[in-house]
């Protein structure tokens, strides 16, 4: 069994400045504060947090071109990995997210980390329509719904980042079959068994539905 993983641990495999490192600490210990009382991600993560959400969310990094100017994160639940990029310094990043009370941890967390961040508290489908350069979303639903919340949001040029478990493979096939897209598979850094997917491309392979 792998040791869970620490701040300083994180701060080795992905490089962030001592002062990200801060400010993601600031929002870690917020997400155990909160946790305490309301279910921000599930309890038997918690004690490897900095590599289930934390590096999990980070490692999309690096797959966002330079000159990126908008991220929109779709469900994003506590943040992930919507604010862990923002933090990381994506510039223009929503976080969309229809729950009451994991907005009331976002406000928290997005003033304890000091990001200019937007945050949509509405369902997906009430996001005003635009093209975005990214598109993320992590446990939010299986590839082929996904693609559909996400319609609304994807131009020729738009970039979707999709962190996915050990099933990556059956939701691919699945999505092809109603969606055409260029799909490349990056195997996880958190997890071995999951792939982040960067689609591009994307387009209804038969019209919208």
């Amino acid at each position: 069994m792998t040791a869970p993983l620490d701040a300083q641990g994180f701060a080795t495999l992905t490089g962030v400045s001592r002062e990200t490192l801060a400010r993601l600490e600031a929002y870690a210990a917020l997400l155990v504060r909160w946790s305490a009382r309301l279910n921000l991600v599930g309890r038997n993560t918690l004690g490897d947090l900095w590599r289930r959400h934390f590096l999990d969310s980070a490692q999309l990094f690096l797959l966002i071109p330079s000159g990126t100017k908008s991220l929109v994160d779709l469900g994003s639940g506590p943040g992930f990995p919507g604010l862990v990029l923002a933090v990381l310094g994506v510039p223009g990043v929503e976080l969309v997210e229809a729950d009451g009370r994991k907005c009331a941890f976002l406000r928290e967390a997005i003033r304890a980390t000091g990001c200019a961040v937007v945050l949509r508290h509405c369902r997906i489908e009430a996001v005003p329509p635009r093209e975005y350069d990214i598109v993320t979303a992590r446990a939010c639903a299986p590839l082929t719904e996904l693609l559909a919340l996400a319609e609304r949001f994807i131009g020729p040029r738009t970039r979707c980042l999709f962190p996915k478990g050990e099933h990556a493979e059956d939701e691919i096939a699945a999505a092809q079959q109603q969606w055409s897209m260029t799909v490349a598979r990056h195997g996880s850094v958190a997890d071995r068994r999951g792939a982040v997917l960067c689609l591009s491309e994307v387009m209804r392979a038969h019209g919208p539905g």
